[in-house]
């Protein structure tokens, strides 16, 4: 029974993160007299190495989420939202014309919904990850450069003289993105700006314009349903795709990091023989309302096995009941009306958990920030960043909008809405009229919680790429600290063997003394 009542409540919970990032080992290979090293090997790990998951279910749901914001899938849909378009000529704008990009755009909802649900807590768990790898290999690069500063081998340096460094082993700049890559977020840009959305909002205005001109009618409402399902359904491929574009431009960055973060900690441990292994950094739990943790928990069901499956079971139980309707038009707005109301809420939930998220990771990438604060001010500089996030007007109007949108309370105030929508179209007695009403606001609300969920995006990808760029940067200018060493020997040898070199030639030519006769 504990069982049983573990495994119910087990969704929301968030574990401690605790990673130790690959030690990088140097040995002995070979010795000579007097335990002289004659070779060295090194094994230097040049990826992360972060366990895959368990289940065959969860790798197969994940290359699934993967296909889903694949180009192809984004091209497939809004191919299919044209010819849905053109359509419209010879179906003259008739009802079932309109009704089917609604019941198009409620199954795509459900299934987009649930999978970047997931797209953004498998990017989060990876951030995490990554960050606690960063740390924990930043404590032992620090305790490795005390020990060099404590030999006396090196001089401590300014700010001045480390951003001046200069090596070739790297590229200086982390991976750019092809050009497809460039267009797309020009575009999300463009689909996330704040006047963009105050567009949106014109739009919705201008219909609310023409009601008394409708008169109200089921059509004119069936127009905006039809605009908005049809934005939608662009919106959540867009952001399926961008999300998976952007994580993948994220991952080669990392790879980056890790390429350059591993040769420092090799380095420092070739220069000062140390074989202390990197220790396990632990990443606490968030502190969580009572409401919070409750909204986790409906986000991990949408978004883990399970809320797959509920969205299975109520895709069959709707195909199910076709006949019993005769496939008539309540049959077909019906599965519009769940994923209209059910919708609503996943859009209050989407944002609510992307901007939380997005918060922690930014907590994380800030102690990443303060760790190596503390391991520059070793060598003797303080951090003077190159590279800084948009702080302009726009972006913080956006933050603000997103902040109000994921606020908690905001979510609540959603599920407020639903119920009102529920107890109205019941008091129709769930009309047509009535369906509806349950189809066109939590369409209206769900485009624009798309949109800022765009926002959002954009914002938290802006401040991650600033902060990666920032981080490889940094151990760039170390390892070229750390090389300051080599080249200083290698000068010395050189001058040491041009000396000997001229002994030598003033030897010969001292003892090629010529004869002489005495005869």
């Amino acid at each position: 029974m504990e069982q049983v009542i573990r495994a119910i409540r087990s969704p929301g919970d968030r574990r401690v993160v605790e990673y130790a990032a690959a030690t990088q080992v140097v040995r002995n290979v070979e010795k000579g007299e007097e335990d002289k090293v004659i070779g060295f090997s090194t094994r230097n790990i040049p990826i992360y190495n972060f366990t895959n998951k368990t289940k065959l279910l969860d790798r197969w749901l994940d290359k699934i989420v993967e296909f889903s914001g694949s180009e192809f899938m984004f091209f497939t849909i809004v191919t299919s939202l044209l010819i849905w378009a053109f359509l419209g000529i010879p179906f003259d704008l008739s009802n079932t014309w309109q009704v089917t990009i609604s019941d198009a755009q409620a199954i795509v909802n459900m299934v987009f919904d649930a999978f970047i649900m997931r797209q953004q807590f498998n990017s989060h768990d990876s951030l995490m990850k990554v960050s606690a790898c960063l740390r924990s290999r930043t404590r032992s690069n620090q305790r490795m450069l005390r020990k060099l500063m404590a030999s006396g081998k090196y001089e401590k340096i300014n700010g001045t003289q480390f951003y001046e460094l200069q090596q070739t082993e790297f590229s200086f700049q982390l991976p750019t993105e092809n050009w497809f890559g460039r267009v797309s977020t020009c575009v999300s840009n463009i689909m996330g700006h704040i006047i963009t959305v105050a567009a949106f909002w014109a739009g919705i205005f201008i219909w609310i314009g023409f009601g008394k001109y409708c008169n109200w009618s089921n059509t004119w409402q069936l127009y905006i349903n039809s605009a908005t399902s049809a934005l939608m359904v662009f919106l959540l491929a867009f952001l399926a795709n961008i999300r998976e574009r952007h994580q993948k431009y994220t991952t080669k960055c990392m790879e980056s990091i890790y390429a350059v973060d591993s040769t420092l900690e090799l380095r420092l441990r070739l220069v000062t023989d140390d074989v202390v292994e990197n220790e396990s950094v632990s990443i606490p739990i968030p502190n969580r309302t009572r409401i919070q943790r409750g909204i986790d928990y409906y986000a991990d069901l949408v978004g883990t096995l399970i809320g797959i499956a509920i969205l299975i079971l109520v895709l069959a139980v709707w195909v199910a009941i076709g006949p019993a309707f005769r496939f008539n038009a309540n049959w077909w707005l019906l599965i519009g009306t769940y994923a209209g109301l059910v919708g609503l809420n996943d859009g209050f939930v989407l944002r609510n958990v992307c901007n939380v998220l997005a918060r922690y990771e930014d907590a994380e990438f800030i102690r990443v920030t303060y760790d190596d604060i503390d391991m520059l001010a070793t060598i003797g500089v303080q951090l003077n960043e190159e590279c800084v996030a948009d702080n302009s007007l726009t972006v913080r109007m956006s933050i603000a909008m997103g902040d109000i949108s994921s606020h908690e309370l905001t979510v609540v105030l959603g599920v407020a809405t639903i119920i009102g929508l529920i107890i109205g179209a019941s008091a129709t007695g769930w009309s047509v009229t009535g369906q509806l009403l349950c189809n066109v606001p939590p369409s209206i609300i769900e485009s624009f919680f798309t949109m800022i969920l765009i926002t959002g995006h954009n914002i938290w990808e802006a401040k991650r790429r600033v902060d990666l760029h920032n981080i490889y940067l940094r151990r760039l200018k170390l390892i070229s600290y750390v090389n300051t060493l080599d080249k200083l020997k290698e000068e010395s040898a050189e001058i040491v063997n041009a000396v000997v070199s001229q002994v030598v030639l003033s030897q010969a030519n001292f003892n090629e003394v010529p004869e002489v006769d005495l005869s």
